[in-house]
Protein backbone atom coordinates (compact mmCIF):
# COMPACT_ATOMS: atom_id res chain seq x y z
CA UNK A 1 0.00 0.00 0.00
CA UNK A 2 0.84 3.20 -0.83
CA UNK A 3 1.07 6.11 1.57
CA UNK A 4 -0.13 9.54 1.04
CA UNK A 5 3.51 12.06 1.40
CA UNK A 6 1.72 15.03 0.47
CA UNK A 7 -0.59 17.29 2.05
CA UNK A 8 -3.31 19.40 0.31
CA UNK A 9 -3.07 23.31 0.74
CA UNK A 10 -5.62 24.41 2.62
CA UNK A 11 -7.61 26.07 -0.10
CA UNK A 12 -6.60 23.44 -2.90
CA UNK A 13 -9.48 22.33 -4.71
CA UNK A 14 -10.75 18.70 -4.02
CA UNK A 15 -11.10 16.01 -6.99
CA UNK A 16 -13.12 13.36 -7.67
CA UNK A 17 -12.13 11.10 -10.38
CA UNK A 18 -14.95 9.34 -12.89
CA UNK A 19 -13.22 6.82 -14.75
CA UNK A 20 -14.45 3.77 -16.48
CA UNK A 21 -11.79 1.89 -16.96
CA UNK A 22 -8.08 1.03 -16.08
CA UNK A 23 -7.33 4.02 -14.01
CA UNK A 24 -4.09 5.15 -15.38
CA UNK A 25 -4.42 9.19 -15.76
CA UNK A 26 -6.21 9.00 -12.37
CA UNK A 27 -2.88 7.43 -11.31
CA UNK A 28 -1.29 9.69 -12.35
CA UNK A 29 -2.45 12.67 -10.62
CA UNK A 30 -2.25 10.61 -7.25
CA UNK A 31 1.17 10.64 -8.26
CA UNK A 32 1.55 13.81 -9.29
CA UNK A 33 -0.18 15.19 -5.61
CA UNK A 34 2.13 12.81 -3.82
CA UNK A 35 5.09 14.76 -5.21
CA UNK A 36 4.07 17.92 -4.31
CA UNK A 37 3.65 18.97 -7.85
CA UNK A 38 -0.43 19.42 -8.05
CA UNK A 39 -1.78 20.85 -4.32
CA UNK A 40 -5.17 19.33 -4.94
CA UNK A 41 -5.88 15.70 -3.74
CA UNK A 42 -8.02 13.29 -5.48
CA UNK A 43 -10.92 12.45 -2.51
CA UNK A 44 -13.19 10.05 -4.65
CA UNK A 45 -12.86 7.83 -7.35
CA UNK A 46 -16.71 6.60 -8.59
CA UNK A 47 -17.05 3.97 -11.54
CA UNK A 48 -19.58 2.46 -13.95
CA UNK A 49 -17.97 -0.57 -13.40
CA UNK A 50 -17.36 -2.59 -10.37
CA UNK A 51 -13.93 -4.26 -11.76
CA UNK A 52 -12.68 -1.42 -12.95
CA UNK A 53 -9.03 -0.64 -12.01
CA UNK A 54 -9.54 2.70 -11.10
CA UNK A 55 -10.93 1.26 -7.90
CA UNK A 56 -8.27 -0.91 -7.03
CA UNK A 57 -5.85 1.90 -7.75
CA UNK A 58 -8.38 4.40 -4.90
CA UNK A 59 -7.92 1.06 -2.39
CA UNK A 60 -4.93 1.27 -2.56
CA UNK A 61 -4.14 4.73 -1.85
CA UNK A 62 -7.11 4.89 0.72
CA UNK A 63 -9.11 6.98 -1.34
CA UNK A 64 -13.28 6.18 -1.11
CA UNK A 65 -14.10 4.70 -4.04
CA UNK A 66 -17.25 3.76 -5.08
CA UNK A 67 -19.35 1.25 -7.86
CA UNK A 68 -22.54 3.43 -9.04
CA UNK A 69 -24.01 1.12 -11.39
CA UNK A 70 -28.06 0.61 -12.62
CA UNK A 71 -27.97 -2.62 -11.61
CA UNK A 72 -27.80 -1.52 -7.72
CA UNK A 73 -28.93 2.46 -8.59
CA UNK A 74 -32.74 3.39 -9.79
CA UNK A 75 -31.17 6.84 -10.65
CA UNK A 76 -27.37 6.44 -11.09
CA UNK A 77 -26.67 9.93 -11.85
CA UNK A 78 -28.45 11.28 -8.79
CA UNK A 79 -26.11 9.04 -7.00
CA UNK A 80 -23.42 10.37 -8.66
CA UNK A 81 -24.08 13.67 -7.47
CA UNK A 82 -25.12 13.19 -3.88
CA UNK A 83 -21.70 11.17 -3.34
CA UNK A 84 -19.80 14.42 -4.96
CA UNK A 85 -21.48 16.50 -2.76
CA UNK A 86 -21.06 14.51 0.48
CA UNK A 87 -17.18 13.98 -0.05
CA UNK A 88 -17.10 18.34 -0.68
CA UNK A 89 -15.95 17.68 -4.26
CA UNK A 90 -14.73 20.84 -5.68
CA UNK A 91 -13.56 19.60 -9.45
CA UNK A 92 -14.79 16.72 -11.27
CA UNK A 93 -12.36 14.94 -13.54
CA UNK A 94 -13.18 12.54 -15.93
CA UNK A 95 -10.61 10.16 -16.62
CA UNK A 96 -11.60 7.48 -19.08
CA UNK A 97 -14.81 8.13 -18.29
CA UNK A 98 -17.56 6.64 -21.54
CA UNK A 99 -20.66 7.89 -20.34
CA UNK A 100 -22.07 11.78 -20.65
CA UNK A 101 -22.57 14.00 -17.78
CA UNK A 102 -25.51 14.26 -16.29
CA UNK A 103 -27.33 17.78 -16.85
CA UNK A 104 -27.91 17.89 -12.87
CA UNK A 105 -24.29 17.31 -12.27
CA UNK A 106 -23.09 19.87 -14.76
CA UNK A 107 -25.53 22.27 -13.14
CA UNK A 108 -23.90 21.69 -10.12
CA UNK A 109 -20.44 21.96 -11.11
CA UNK A 110 -20.46 24.89 -13.33
CA UNK A 111 -17.34 24.95 -15.41
CA UNK A 112 -15.16 22.77 -13.21
CA UNK A 113 -16.53 19.09 -15.23
CA UNK A 114 -12.94 18.50 -17.09
CA UNK A 115 -12.36 15.54 -19.35
CA UNK A 116 -9.54 14.61 -21.31
CA UNK A 117 -9.58 12.84 -24.68
CA UNK A 118 -7.14 10.73 -26.71
CA UNK A 119 -7.20 12.68 -29.53
CA UNK A 120 -7.05 16.16 -31.24
CA UNK A 121 -11.07 18.09 -31.05
CA UNK A 122 -13.18 18.49 -32.52
CA UNK A 123 -12.05 16.04 -35.78
CA UNK A 124 -11.68 13.20 -33.47
CA UNK A 125 -14.06 13.25 -30.81
CA UNK A 126 -17.61 12.03 -30.76
CA UNK A 127 -20.00 9.37 -29.60
CA UNK A 128 -18.22 6.10 -29.63
CA UNK A 129 -14.54 7.85 -30.36
CA UNK A 130 -12.65 6.55 -26.89
CA UNK A 131 -9.44 4.65 -26.70
CA UNK A 132 -8.64 2.75 -29.60
CA UNK A 133 -11.19 3.80 -31.76
CA UNK A 134 -9.40 7.33 -31.62
CA UNK A 135 -6.23 6.30 -32.62
CA UNK A 136 -7.58 3.82 -35.29
CA UNK A 137 -9.03 6.91 -37.05
CA UNK A 138 -5.88 9.03 -36.51
CA UNK A 139 -4.07 6.56 -38.54
CA UNK A 140 -7.17 6.39 -40.96
CA UNK A 141 -7.02 10.04 -41.78
CA UNK A 142 -3.27 10.32 -42.81
CA UNK A 143 -2.70 13.44 -40.35
CA UNK A 144 0.92 14.26 -39.06
CA UNK A 145 0.21 14.59 -35.48
CA UNK A 146 -2.37 13.33 -32.93
CA UNK A 147 -2.38 14.29 -28.86
CA UNK A 148 -4.73 14.49 -26.53
CA UNK A 149 -6.54 17.03 -25.46
CA UNK A 150 -7.92 18.31 -21.95
CA UNK A 151 -11.32 20.47 -22.00
CA UNK A 152 -14.85 21.38 -20.18
CA UNK A 153 -17.32 19.01 -20.45
CA UNK A 154 -20.80 20.03 -21.23
CA UNK A 155 -24.07 18.04 -22.04
CA UNK A 156 -22.56 16.75 -25.27
CA UNK A 157 -19.46 14.54 -26.01
CA UNK A 158 -16.35 16.06 -26.44
CA UNK A 159 -17.50 19.67 -27.28
CA UNK A 160 -16.80 21.44 -24.48
CA UNK A 161 -14.34 24.55 -24.27
CA UNK A 162 -10.82 23.13 -24.91
CA UNK A 163 -8.02 24.07 -22.45
CA UNK A 164 -4.75 22.67 -23.44
CA UNK A 165 -3.74 19.91 -26.03
CA UNK A 166 0.43 18.30 -26.57
CA UNK A 167 1.05 17.58 -30.23
CA UNK A 168 1.92 13.60 -30.54
CA UNK A 169 3.72 13.13 -34.28
CA UNK A 170 2.33 10.00 -35.91
CA UNK A 171 5.52 8.30 -37.11
CA UNK A 172 5.80 5.95 -40.03
CA UNK A 173 4.92 2.35 -39.23
CA UNK A 174 2.67 3.49 -35.81
CA UNK A 175 -0.09 0.85 -35.14
CA UNK A 176 -3.11 1.84 -33.20
CA UNK A 177 -1.48 -0.06 -30.23
CA UNK A 178 1.56 1.67 -30.13
CA UNK A 179 0.32 5.58 -31.02
CA UNK A 180 -2.04 4.66 -28.19
CA UNK A 181 0.68 3.90 -25.67
CA UNK A 182 2.67 7.43 -26.95
CA UNK A 183 -0.34 9.35 -26.55
CA UNK A 184 -1.40 7.96 -23.07
CA UNK A 185 2.02 8.97 -22.09
CA UNK A 186 1.69 12.44 -22.98
CA UNK A 187 -2.06 12.60 -21.07
CA UNK A 188 -0.40 11.84 -18.25
CA UNK A 189 2.22 14.92 -18.17
CA UNK A 190 -0.24 16.84 -19.18
CA UNK A 191 -3.88 16.37 -17.20
CA UNK A 192 -2.17 17.06 -14.03
CA UNK A 193 -0.58 19.80 -15.22
CA UNK A 194 -3.75 21.82 -16.89
CA UNK A 195 -5.99 21.07 -13.57
CA UNK A 196 -3.07 22.49 -11.40
CA UNK A 197 -3.05 25.39 -13.89
CA UNK A 198 -6.86 26.24 -14.62
CA UNK A 199 -8.41 24.99 -10.98
CA UNK A 200 -5.43 25.69 -8.31
CA UNK A 201 -5.05 29.10 -6.65
CA UNK A 202 -1.23 30.08 -7.79
CA UNK A 203 1.01 29.80 -5.03
CA UNK A 204 1.67 32.89 -2.77
CA UNK A 205 4.68 34.49 -2.18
Amino acid sequence: MTARVSSPAPDAPRLAVLASGGGSNLQALIDAHERGDLPAPVALVISNRADAGALARARAHQIPGFHVGRRDHRDPDARILELLQAHRVDVVVLAGWLKLVDPRVLAAFPGRVVNIHPGPLPRFGGKGMHGIHVHEAVLAAGVSCSGPTVHLVNERYDEGPPLATVKVPVEAGDTPQSLQARVLSAEHALFWRVIRDHFCEPPRS
